[in-house]
Parts: structure tokens; sequence; C-alpha cells
């Protein structure tokens, strides 16, 4: 599904990643796991060419995406539901979901019907306005308008960051129904352990822009060690 080789990223002359390799296959669940900094948010950006000089290859479903632009890689089915959110306070949340449609003219998209099967809390927040949600139904919104644009592989950029902690398992099981229904790909990006192990099977840790561990669940706990030093506040 998606291969990443020796992907180094940079903003000016500042270095953030230095030749990350990842691999995540097709209907895989992958947690991106390291503290602020670590180096997440900028490896999201880079899939999508959304910010960080890059170079090393991309391959999203056996095509190279080098020279693609960010509508371009969209458009192959990459959609990120980012760490603010980015829900629109002005306007409904029908519309905030409508914007799925406009954004990805062209290629075939889920209609507001079938999102709101995949989350049943959903239908009685379509007329609210987006001021008037909670940092969790924000989250929720976000997460609906992604799967709205029918991605080949759904990006989470901390989707539990600012969300008590009963909220963010919510949203997290909200999310693994939606793997499972959808044989969706998924990867997320999270310092919260506890979120992260409820909607994915293997893991990848970061620390100052290299990856230090890749392993699933059960070879993380193996190793303490690797929580006291790379996630510890």
């Amino acid at each position: 599904m998606l291969e990443v080789r020796n992907l180094q990223a940079r903003y000016g002359d500042i270095r953030a990643l230095f030749g990350i390799d990842m691999s995540v296959a097709a209907g895989a669940g992958v947690a991106l796991l390291g503290r602020n900094g670590a180096g997440k948010s900028t490896l999201m950006k880079a899939l999508l060419d959304a910010g960080p000089a890059c170079s090393g290859e991309i391959v999203l479903g056996g095509r190279s995406l080098t020279g693609v632009p960010t509508r371009g890689r969209a458009r192959l089915g990459l959609a990120l539901v980012p760490e603010d959110r980015r829900i629109f306070s002005s306007l409904s949340v029908r519309q905030n979901l409508e914007l799925a449609h406009h954004a990805l003219e062209g290629r075939r998209v889920m209609d507001i019907e079938q999102v709101c099967r995949l989350f049943p809390l959903l239908p009685d927040l379509l007329d609210r306005m987006g001021d008037q949600l909670s940092g969790g139904q924000q989250q929720l919104v976000a997460v609906a308008r992604g799967l709205m644009a029918s991605p080949t592989l759904l990006l989470l950029d901390e989707p539990a960051e600012g969300l008590a902690p009963r909220l963010a398992m919510d949203l997290a099981h909200e999310v693994k129904r939606a793997r499972e229904q959808l044989g969706l790909t998924v990867l997320v990006a999270e310092q919260s352990i506890a979120y992260a192990r409820q909607c994915t099977e293997y893991v990848y840790l970061l620390d100052s822009g290299t990856v230090v561990f890749q392993g699933d669940w059960a070879a993380f706990d193996a190793q303490p060690e690797l929580k006291a030093r790379y996630l510890a506040v």
C-alpha cells in the first residue's frame, strides 16, 4: 500500500526527518508514536507534499508520488485529518462535510448518509454550526470528513489531542469500527499509547526525526524502556 524509502525533510536549513523507511500494508492500522517534535506531523505533511522540502521516495499502491502535488496525492487516495481539525465555525456540520465533495470533484466519494451510518452520533450534529461543537465532536466531524473522500490511506494527526481520556477512547473505537467496516488503511500519529493501541496493530516510534523502533504492540510492550526513554514527558 504505502512504501517510504529514505525520506528526508527540512524546513529551510533545519532538518526534520533523517532517512525514514516505512511500510504500511493494505488494510493495516499503523501507529506513529513520539513526543512533540519527534517528526510525526512533519512525516504526515511530507506524505502529502504539504510543507517541508523532501527527498527520498514515497510509493502509494505501486505508484511513485515523486512530482505529484498535494491535490494530486489527495486524488490518488491520501486523506489527512490534521491536528487542528480545521472545522469551519461559520458553517454547519453538513456544510463542513460537503467540502470533501467539492475538494475532490471527479473522485468517487461517500455521501453524507453513508458516513452517518459509520458514525451513529453524527446525524444529530448535522445542523449544528462548527462553533457549537465540543472538542470531541469536532474531531468526530474531522474524521468523518476525511472518510468521505473514500481514502486509500487515512492519515490521522494527533486525533486524541485536547480530548478527555474517555472521549479519546470513544473516538478510537469509532475509528476501529470504521476500519473493520470499510477495510480501511490508517496511519495514526499519536503521543497517546492508550489511544493508538485501540485502533492499530503495528508501531513505528520516532525520535528526533528517525525511526528508533518498529514492530507490533507485543514487541513494543516487551521493551518498557522505549516508553520511558522516548515517550515519558
